[in-house]
């Protein structure tokens, strides 16, 4: 069994914003959006900045924080974009960071974005401290 969580009047036809299935969180593809519009227009670092507002507001839907994020996957149209996104997650992840791919796309579905970053996140029981 599994809990679909979405922002209050956001909602994509088919897909959740995150999910939670026990003690694993998946958080969809969030893109720079802010109050419905694309923000940063050619500017990967706000575009970064954005993304990583909405991950962390998808992650709370959840319980979770980024401190649970065990693994992020980037999709950059370009590196340049890359090296935006790669900026802001070395500030956010310090202690631990998390497992992570990025993949060079062509273009994503919305016009303009440069960035889609998704996550998968573990609530549970940390093995290292054992809560």
């Amino acid at each position: 069994m599994h809990q679909s969580l979405d922002f209050p009047g956001v909602r994509w036809p088919g897909t959740s914003q995150a999910v939670r299935a026990g003690d694993w969180v998946t958080v969809s593809g969030q893109l720079a959006f802010k109050d419905g519009k694309l923000i940063g227009e050619n500017d990967p670092h706000a575009q970064a900045l954005q993304c990583f507002a909405n991950l962390s507001a998808a992650l709370s839907l959840a319980g979770a924080g980024f401190a649970d994020v065990v693994k992020l996957t980037c999709f950059a149209t370009s590196h340049t974009a890359y090296a935006g996104y790669a900026a802001i997650k070395a500030t956010l992840f310090t202690e631990r960071p998390p497992a992570g791919t990025a993949v060079i796309v062509a273009a994503l579905l919305v016009p303009g974005a440069l960035l889609e970053v998704e996550a998968l996140a573990y609530v549970g029981q940390d093995l290292r401290t054992g809560r």
